[in-house]
């Protein structure tokens, strides 16, 4: 089973976790108890479950659609390596992803 490594916002804490391939990192994230929002339950409708991608891994991940682009300009802490979390989908191949998560989130379905 392939693992992802969670990282505190301020860096202090380190998750380490198996991973379901075919699951997202959301789902992941969730199964784990990790403390990442999805807001919209994965289906691409606010930034809730932002992530940012340790710079060694991005290149190992599919480009974002232009729809998760859109999405990220609005992401509070965005980064280089900046993601949303239900779309990037586990492989095998992302054993040891390593994620830090932002210092806060927008909620864009909050009025």
């Amino acid at each position: 089973m392939p693992k992802v490594v969670f990282v505190s916002a301020d860096g202090t804490q380190r998750h380490e976790v198996e991973a379901k391939a075919g699951d997202t990192v959301l789902e992941t994230a969730h199964g784990a108890g990790i403390d990442i929002e999805g807001a919209c339950e994965g289906c691409m409708a606010c930034s809730t479950c932002h992530v940012v991608v340790r710079e060694a891994d991005y290149d190992r991940l599919p480009p974002p659609s232009e729809e998760e682009e859109d999405l990220l300009d609005l992401v509070f802490d965005l980064a280089p390596t900046s993601r949303l979390g239900c779309q990037i989908v586990i492989t095998d191949d992302l054993d040891g992803l390593t994620l830090r998560l932002p210092r806060a989130t927008n909620n864009l379905l909050i009025d």
